[in-house]
């Protein structure tokens, strides 16, 4: 048993348990929360690898020492300054809170901004605070989502790293909602279609790019990569990347921008350039926010159930902590692309 903890490098994990019994990940956690829909061999199996391991069920070992928190975090890895600039956030939040309503659980909104942040919640997740987190917003290297495998700590993850993400995820179908945005531009005539994109390395903002990409080649129109311009989902970044455009090809005539932040941006610099919006370039967002209603002229945008993903994380959370889930879902919610006045 001592080198077997040795070789695991510390605690044992459910990973652990799972491949020394034969058996999925998922199996080995419905066999260790008490599901009755598991054969007595593989019951028999795991068990045996969890005396043989020394394995301890977080949710548990907390049960038994009385300390449970009944608290989950959200946990934004972003910047005060994005977190109350972006509607994004404040719906998620939201969503979050009336999944809550009617449990006992209380929400810590937490935002990690720098380094030290990060370093002092890694010490507050390590010390089992809470019991379970919500992830939003995360970049593709950050490590924290590896953190919380490492401690087995119950997680739900809005906006994947990647494809290959191991967290219960819930995200929109950012392919889709970009791709039915640029197919709009194309219907309404527009031929030199621009594009403003958040920062690549968050993959909704990869997959908002791919859908991009696959309307202009579906349209037929010739790929140019002067029509793209990176930004980071603020008003300054797409006020910055739409001058870019103007420079490198002063005759597009739409642009799609990755929110309505960066497309709030945009419209003022095509205003500042004498460009009339739609007459000279038609301009669509990606949120439908607030931002996206009242601008003017008012923002066609790609809507996406914000709120309703904050409630269907949270919903799947507390699954997680109650082992009621028996696998990690990954779960994409519809976008819808509602048509106003600039395109």
């Amino acid at each position: 048993m001592a080198a077997a903890r040795v070789r695991s490098g510390g605690r044992p994990t459910l990973e652990e348990v799972a491949a020394r019994a034969g058996v999925g990940r998922g199996t080995a956690s419905r066999v260790i929360n008490g599901s009755p829909r598991v054969s007595a061999q593989t019951r028999e199996a795991v068990q045996a690898a969890v005396a043989e391991l020394g394995y301890v069920p977080n949710r548990a070992a907390r049960a038994l020492a009385g300390n449970r928190t009944d608290a989950i975090a959200l946990v934004v890895p972003e910047p005060e300054t994005r977190f109350f600039a972006e509607p994004y956030f404040s719906d998620i939040v939201r969503g979050v809170g009336a999944a809550l309503a009617d449990t006992e659980m209380q929400l810590l909104l937490t935002l990690v901004g720098n380094d030290r942040e990060r370093r002092r919640l890694a010490q507050y997740l390590t010390a089992h605070r809470v019991d379970g987190v919500l992830l939003v917003s995360v970049h593709a290297d950050d490590p924290l989502p590896d953190l919380l495998e490492q401690l087995g700590m119950p997680s739900v993850i809005s906006g994947r790293r990647s494809a290959a993400e191991p967290l219960a995820s819930v995200d929109s179908d950012n392919f889709g909602g970009a791709r039915a945005a640029v197919g709009h531009l194309v219907s309404r005539g527009r031929r030199s279609v621009a594009t403003i994109t958040g920062r690549l390395e968050v993959y909704g903002a990869q997959r908002r790019l791919d859908g991009y990409r696959t309307a202009v080649a579906a349209a037929g129109l010739a790929p140019d990569e002067r029509l793209i311009a990176p930004a980071d989902f603020t008003e300054e970044g797409g006020a910055r990347a739409m001058r870019e455009l103007l420079a490198r090809r002063p005759d597009l005539d739409a642009v799609f921008a990755g929110s309505d932040v960066m497309a709030a941006g945009a419209r003022q610099v095509l205003r500042e350039a004498g460009r009339r919006i739609p007459d000279d370039v038609a301009l669509i967002g990606f949120d439908d926010s607030v931002i996206a209603r009242h601008m003017d002229p008012a923002l066609t945008s790609v809507r996406q159930p914000i709120e309703e993903m904050g409630r269907t994380m949270a919903r799947v959370l507390l699954d997680e902590i109650a082992g009621r889930s028996e696998e990690r879902p990954r779960i994409v919610l519809p976008t819808e692309l509602v048509v106003r006045d600039s395109s």
